[in-house]
């Protein structure tokens, strides 16, 4: 008898225990949502989905379904030369009308989650210019459905899409590029569906205070068309077109400045001596190599196009007036090499002049000696000397201060024509090294300045 009598008290104990503590378990709940809140004016949803086929569109075989269109802007987040893209994070709301879903139990308006959304017939919107796109679900999908007692529905969810954007890359980094986003329905053509920008989207929300790293937002628009495709028929289409305008101050501290400062490098070698031959040329070809690396680096983030940007166009102006430094160097020591070659040469033809004149006088000697030794003399002077004037004179007639007038006069002209000679070969008179790299120092500063000038103002205007 004691061990039922046991059982009955420890059931008996569990029973009240159980009791207080589901007392205790309502009473928090209770203090929690509030025990005042009426709830009787909610519409039984389960009636209201009765006879609800979300396979068909609303009035169908009537007048078209109005979607209204809205769009807030939460991020625009890359924006892809290379690629010609752009990724943007939108909250894409559409609202439209739907009387099978109408109900009077209140004028009360219902906001229902994403688990709802499955259960209705929504408008098959889709970006048309979109490389990928997907909804976003964390912690739960970021959808919302709300539902107005006239059957108005509003459906928003949240969409981050990889967008295409064309852009004409002929003025970069100085270019506007308009990018689009397209949205159209994929399956319902004009006679089913029609959409419009919603009344309340006068100006994108979230746009406005939007800042991007390479681009500024100059302008938006609004674009409603009708797309017409032979095979398929009328569909409308809804546009966003914005405008960009790409930050240039990045540019030119990368890529302007040090193009400028390489230029006024290579110039440098104006001022070095032109027997410094290791010093010239080593800082030519420096510069050179150095403004080939910053070509390369500055297109590895640029599509491989046939067009011709205006960067291109700037490098490969610093890259010439670099080379042309390089070349200044070669032509003005070719020239200073030429014209020591040239004064070798007449020292050379000096001291053979020279030697023929002594030949000379020793021959004149031996004719005071004996006349019959005239005919020896001169042949030893025509035979030695290439000299063209004329000694047809016998050197005993008159007196020994004109001969050497003459001689001296002779040998002057010997000179002259050598010369003349000399630069005949020549197309043009060689210039002094020093003169050409004085001359440099004030052409190739002033020529850049001026290219500089015509450049900003025809890619800038």
């Amino acid at each position: 008898m004691e061990v039922p009598t046991f059982l009955l008290a420890t059931v008996a104990l569990l029973f009240v225990g159980g009791d207080i503590f589901t007392r205790a378990m309502l009473s928090d709940i209770g203090d929690y949502v509030g025990t005042d809140i009426e709830i009787s004016w909610l519409p039984n949803l389960d009636d209201l989905m009765k006879g609800y086929a979300r396979n068909f569109r609303p009035g169908i075989g009537g007048p078209p379904v109005n979607v209204a269109m809205a769009i807030e802007v939460a991020s625009i987040d890359h924006i892809s030369e290379a690629n010609m893209e752009y990724t943007m994070t939108v909250f894409l709301r559409q609202s439209w009308h739907d009387d099978r879903l109408s109900y009077n139990h209140t004028n009360k308006t219902l906001g229902l989650d994403s688990r709802f959304v499955d259960k209705l017939w929504l408008p098959d919107t889709f970006i048309v210019n979109a490389k990928s796109a997907w909804f976003h679900d964390v912690t739960v999908e970021n959808k919302l459905i709300r539902l107005q007692p006239n059957g108005v529905i509003l459906y928003s969810s949240r969409i981050t899409s990889t967008v295409a954007c064309d852009m004409d890359l002929t003025k970069y980094p100085m270019d506007e590029q308009e990018c689009m986003l397209d949205l159209e329905s994929y399956g319902y053509s004009s006679e089913d569906i029609v959409y419009h920008w919603s009344e309340s989207q006068r100006h994108i929300h979230g746009l406005d205070k939007l800042e991007l790293s390479q681009f500024t937002i100059t302008d938006y628009r609004f674009v409603t068309e009708m797309m017409n495709f032979k095979s398929a028929g009328r569909f409308p289409r809804l546009s966003l077109r914005f405008q960009l305008r790409r930050n240039r101050g990045v540019y030119i501290i990368q890529s302007y400045m040090p193009s400028i400062l390489l230029v006024a490098m290579s110039w440098v070698s104006f001022w070095i001596s032109q027997s410094a031959v290791p010093a010239r040329v080593s800082l030519g070809i420096t510069t050179v190599l150095t403004m080939t690396t910053l070509m390369v680096s500055a297109r590895s983030s640029l599509p491989r196009a046939s067009a011709i940007k205006a960067l291109d166009v700037y490098f490969w102006i610093c890259y010439v007036f670099v080379f042309a430094a390089l070349i200044e160097y070669a032509f003005a020591h070719y020239n200073a090499d030429y014209r020591l070659k040239e004064k070798a040469k007449v020292k050379a033809n000096k001291l053979s002049s020279e030697s023929i004149v002594k030949n000379g006088k020793q021959a004149m000697v031996l004719f005071s000696l004996s006349v019959t030794g005239m005919n020896q003399g001169v042949m030893i002077s025509n035979r030695h000397g290439r000299t063209q004037h004329s000694s047809s004179e016998i050197p005993g007639e008159g007196s020994t201060e004109d001969s050497e007038s003459r001689r001296r006069q002779s040998r002057q002209a010997d000179e002259a024509e050598d010369e003349k000679k000399c630069c005949s070969k020549c197309v043009c008179k060689p210039i002094d090294a020093d003169t050409i790299d004085i001359y440099a120092r004030a052409v190739f500063p002033f020529t850049f300045a001026v290219v500089n000038v015509i450049y900003w103002v025809a890619y800038t205007m």
